[in-house]
């Protein structure tokens, strides 16, 4: 297809404003399921954990025919923390539709996404979605979007951009806030008319720019990215180059060549300048590069990703349980699954460190490091993590940390102690609008602060609170955070827990196991309600006697015990515990197992 009848496009949000869905709507209106086909809700997310979670975390392709048009479309994550993949794939397109929700508005990662696509001249295609909302404000928004691009420089043009209200979960789409529509007519319309087709050169020597990597086990890695000049055929003579390394030059041949066409990739023998095409067969490719003809090698410039600005301990797990679960448990293992993260994953760092036991893992936060915690436990992997540490700056002699702008979305009557629990994490507030019986407010506070801050704020909410957070800037370092105001009920023995130990340890505080379970000398089992730790017996069974009544021990009762989830046992770890990871069990525990040795160990901190 000539490139005058491409239009490549990106959809960027905050996380949860519909993009996924405003996808499938696209896709069931250009006739790509039959009309008796069962559908799957949010097709494009099509990893597990993605599905779980009700989140996008990597970026996918697609392409839909309207009329005489092809328009590739790549749907995109939106939580802050997979920021990385929203900013190389901006590479691969000529606009974005920008998806913003009729009642909650901009939002912090609504700013990241926007901010990106202005500084390479993107046309933008706003789309105020989610207008059949009851508490939806849809004037109010439209101020907020505006004061938003002002505030990001926009130019004239992207200041004229055409706005449309949207409904993803309906599929309509109408030019007038008043007016409700009956598909997403105006929005096709829109994209071929306001997205320019790609700047395109077939005559010119070839040039392509890698900026997304997919695996197969049967093909190996398959390039993506978006043919710029000239042409390329399916078994092609080309070089790979890359900006950041001139001197990295590389022979190879395009075995198999696809382009997207609906959900399939599609197998063809040439693509010419316009088209997004995938390409499997060359090895060691990965993003960034540029794979061009090969009497005439020049690099396209890439855009430079954020640096990681949290990181944590990958090591062998080295519990008296190791082995037991695990697939995949040596050193060797975890290392090479790491570092072949690292060829689709450009926001990760991850580095050797001086033991060969353990490796230094770097992302962009909390829980871009988790999903691929998540991830490795599925594969059948088997080690253990250390709670997360912020990524340090010295900037002109001062120690800087990674500052990250929060709004908290909460009930008026819950103002107050959010205010006071984020100030406690060294959070300042920077702005409070009230809007009808809620209340937003936006902070600037130290990543570190908000390490295991996110259940307290759903308990002090009473789990009516929304927070965001995207990284802000380096400032420097704000001092000292108690991270936890409780210590940990720590395992005497290793055996297993019965009900009698179990209910003298209760007491104590809040439980994580029952009865039946394993445990191991160091373990943690459950939450102090005191701080510092508590060494409780949870294997102590009660001693026999001939005076013993029958049926005494019934009057045990036990409270329900807290179910932690991988992201809950991260927030939850201490300096000098670790999370012990395999493919059916979480558990956390001391970095010294035993008491002796723990004691030791403080004293001569002390």
């Amino acid at each position: 297809m000539e490139a005058e009848k491409i239009r490549n496009v990106a959809i960027i949000a905050h996380v949860d404003h519909g993009k996924t869905t405003l996808v499938d709507a696209m896709l069931k209106q250009s006739g790509v399921w039959r009309d008796n086909q069962v559908i799957v809700d949010r097709v494009m997310d099509s990893n597990d954990i993605e599905r779980e979670r009700g989140i996008t975390i990597l970026s996918k392709n697609t392409a839909v025919n309207y009329g005489d048009y092809k328009i590739n479309i790549v749907d995109t994550p939106g939580h802050a923390d997979f920021g990385g993949e929203v900013e190389r794939i901006l590479k691969m397109v000529d606009g974005v539709i920008l998806l913003v929700d009729a009642a909650e508005g901009p939002l912090p990662q609504t700013r990241f996404v926007l901010s990106k696509s202005l500084e390479l001249k993107h046309k933008v295609i706003i789309v105020i979605n989610k207008i059949d909302r009851p508490d939806a404000r849809i004037e109010e928004v439209i101020d907020e979007i505006l004061d938003l691009l002002i505030d990001l420089g926009a130019d004239e043009s992207q200041l004229d951009s055409p706005m449309l209200y949207c409904s993803a979960r309906q599929g309509i789409c109408s030019y007038d806030m008043n007016e409700q529509g009956k598909d997403l007519k105006p929005l096709f319309d829109t994209i071929i008319k306001y997205i320019p087709a790609p700047d395109a050169y077939p005559d010119k020597p070839l040039k392509m720019l890698i900026s997304a990597i997919d695996y197969n086990d049967f093909v190996g890695r398959i390039a993506i990215g978006n043919v710029i000049c000239g042409s390329i055929r399916a078994n092609e003579q080309i070089a790979v180059c890359n900006y950041h390394d001139p001197s990295r030059i590389r022979r190879s041949k395009a075995v198999n060549l696809y382009i997207f066409d609906k959900l399939e990739r599609v197998p063809v023998d040439e693509a010419e300048a316009g088209n997004i095409v995938a390409i499997s067969g060359i090895e060691d490719i990965t993003i960034g590069d540029t794979i061009c003809a090969p009497n005439h090698i020049e690099a396209i410039p890439f855009l430079k990703i954020d640096d990681p600005t949290v990181e944590m301990t990958f090591s062998v797990n080295d519990s008296p349980f190791a082995g037991q679960d695990g697939k995949y448990v040596t050193s060797r293992n975890i290392r090479d699954r790491l570092y072949k993260e690292l060829l689709k994953d450009v926001s990760l760092k991850v580095s050797d460190t001086e033991t060969t036991e353990a490796f230094s893992v770097a992302g962009r936060g909390e829980m871009h490091l988790s999903i691929l915690i998540e991830t490795m436990r599925r594969e059948g992997y088997e080690f253990q993590v250390s709670p997360p540490r912020i990524i340090t700056r010295e900037i002109n002699g001062v120690k800087c940390e990674p500052v990250e702008e929060l709004v908290c979305d909460v009930p008026l009557d819950y103002v107050g102690s959010v205010i006071q629990r984020v100030s406690e994490r060294k959070g300042e507030l920077n702005k409070m609008t009230s809007a009808g019986t809620r209340t937003r407010l936006e902070f600037y506070i130290p990543s570190r602060g908000l390490f295991g801050y996110r259940s307290e704020f759903l308990t002090d909410t009473k789990g009516e609170g929304i927070m965001t957070s995207v990284f802000h800037d380096y400032q420097p370092y704000k001092g000292e955070i108690e991270r936890r105001t409780t210590g940990s009920l720590v395992a005497w023995e290793q055996g297993t827990a019965v009900t009698y130990g179990l209910f003298n340890a209760q007491s104590r505080g809040l439980l994580f196991i029952g009865p039946g379970e394993e445990v191991y000398e160091g373990m943690i089992v459950g939450i102090n309600s005191k701080p510092g730790d508590l060494i409780v017996n949870v294997c102590k069974q009660k001693q026999l006697s001939n005076m013993r009544a029958v049926g005494h021990d019934d009057k045990l009762k036990l409270v329900p015990v807290k179910q932690m989830s991988l992201e809950q046992c991260l927030e939850f770890l201490a300096d000098d515990e670790l999370l012990e990871v395999t493919p059916h069990h979480l558990r956390m525990r001391k970095g010294i197992l035993k008491k002796e040795s723990r004691l030791k160990a403080q004293s001569k901190k002390s």
